[in-house]
């Protein structure tokens, strides 16, 4: 027999408590951005060495399965195109922020 799954948003609420960022700053701030960042380009680093590693092996001839190497290789192609977005979009956004006017 299927048991009902109640959903109760009301308890899921309760479970939320709000962030105490009373403390942070700026250059706090500014700081896990720069991590992020460098944990950004560094995950795509990885999957340009992972598509790189296939594609030898299937060089190679040990790769059977060519999907993988396809699926690996759009993997890190739009990770390439979507830092290459964000990195447009913050240089706007100093760009625009350098231009304002005080």
């Amino acid at each position: 027999m299927i048991d009902k799954i109640s959903y109760s948003p009301i308890n899921i609420m309760s479970t939320i408590k709000p962030i105490d960022r009373t403390g942070e700053g700026a250059a706090d701030l500014g700081k896990q951005f720069g991590a992020f960042l460098n944990d950004a380009i560094s995950n795509l680093n990885n999957q340009q060495q992972q598509v790189d590693q296939l594609n030898q092996s299937f060089i190679k001839g040990e790769l059977s399965d060519v999907h993988q190497l396809t699926i690996a290789s759009e993997k890190a192609s739009l990770g390439l195109e979507l830092t290459v977005q964000v990195r447009n979009k913050v240089l706007e956004a100093y760009q625009e922020v350098m231009r304002m006017q005080l």
